[in-house]
């Protein structure tokens, strides 16, 4: 860890956490959120030339196509934002620019179901925005990305979902994961339920989707955009599907000896809740901020029964309840791994030909 292809400093990072609630449908609230992260997203969008980029009907009629029971969701919030032409191919997730993360994901069933995940990712460009919405009938609190994409969250049903990088390089046409969450906790009532919809969803890139419901059941979904998806009742998940098949990935992100500390905690039949959060905030799932630029910027705590989602670090926790409205923050100060880059050059990270590169 911390081997960058960059060269790279430690620094102080302002890191402030925030609890927005978006309301009883797409508005005010969501698209102010949208108006401070759209810059730099939209320069991430455009990194390959707006040709490169899906059209506004292909974007739209995909939304309307795939997922229909969100689709009004979909045109509200492009409304709010402005009803700009990019921004609607944006928050259309449809074929976006591929990127990846590095996480690591464990449940627990009975007797306390519990979904806990880390998010590695540069922490200058995570967005640090715990999201509740009441959205067509249905409350969802999640941790966003791309507007209102979600990596993930829990809903009113306690169907709790969270993904972490598949580890292959293949791009195919699909939406970006965050959406899928998104329309998942939207719609979905049950693990079975979410893993029966999942299915039919093309995705962009591969991705490991781990369900659980309030009656403990699970499954970690392995989706690509070139094989049929695999249900398995696994319990965890870091970022490989099966062997190993993009070295340089899981080299860097330590993927191999993550999966080895989740499949025991997992099988261990005296770990609980507590056993499961502790080890999320401590090495080797645990990444720090200085040790690589891609370390862990929070770890999420699910408990479907409970309806909450707790954001955990090392040295804090922040409980946040799916059935308020209530909006808050939580400030971060923290030293991490940053770049030598220029201010402009802030978009999502992503991969290419098997090297870290902040594009």
């Amino acid at each position: 860890m911390g081997r960058e292809p960059f060269p790279v400093h430690v620094a102080d990072v302002e890191l402030p956490f925030r609890c927005v609630d978006a309301g009883l449908h797409p508005g005010e609230a969501v698209a102010g959120e949208f108006a401070r992260a759209w810059p730099s997203y939209r320069r991430w969008f455009l990194h390959d030339g707006e040709e490169a980029r899906a059209s506004y009907a292909d974007s739209r009629d995909a939304v309307r196509a795939w997922m229909p029971e969100i689709y009004d969701d979909y045109v509200q919030l492009v409304e709010a934002v402005g009803g700009g032409d990019l921004e609607a191919r944006f928050l259309s997730h449809w074929c976006p620019p591929p990127l990846v993360a590095a996480c690591s994901i464990a449940m627990l069933g009975e007797p306390h179901p519990v979904l806990v995940r880390n998010y590695d990712y540069p922490p200058i460009l995570c967005d640090a925005l715990a999201l509740r919405t009441h959205w067509s009938g249905r409350s969802v609190i999640g941790m966003s990305d791309c507007g209102w994409g979600l990596m993930d969250g829990v809903n009113d049903r306690g169907l709790a979902i969270a993904i972490s990088f598949g580890g292959r390089r293949e791009v195919g046409r699909g939406f970006g994961i965050g959406l899928i969450v998104r329309y998942l906790l939207q719609v979905a009532v049950s693990t079975a339920d979410a893993v029966d919809r999942l299915s039919s969803l093309p995705v962009q890139m591969s991705y490991n989707v781990a369900v659980l419901d309030p009656t403990g059941d699970h499954r970690v979904v392995l989706i690509a955009p070139d094989r049929p998806p695999q249900v398995t009742f696994a319990a965890s998940a870091a970022n490989r599907q099966g062997e190993t098949e993009w070295p340089q990935h899981a080299d860097y992100c330590n993927t191999v000896v993550r999966e080895e500390q989740l499949s025991a905690l997992v099988s261990f039949p005296l770990t609980d809740v507590g056993d499961l959060e502790a080890a999320f905030v401590r090495p080797p799932l645990y990444r720090s901020l200085v040790d690589s630029t891609w370390g862990t910027v929070y770890s999420a705590s699910y408990d479907p029964r409970a309806g909450t989602l707790t954001l955990l670090w090392p040295d804090d926790r922040w409980t946040l309840w799916l059935d308020s409205f209530e909006s808050g923050e939580r400030a971060r100060s923290v030293l991490a791994l940053l770049p030598e880059l220029g201010p402009v050059r802030t978009e999502v990270p992503h991969v290419h030909e098997g090297t870290l590169f902040l594009m």
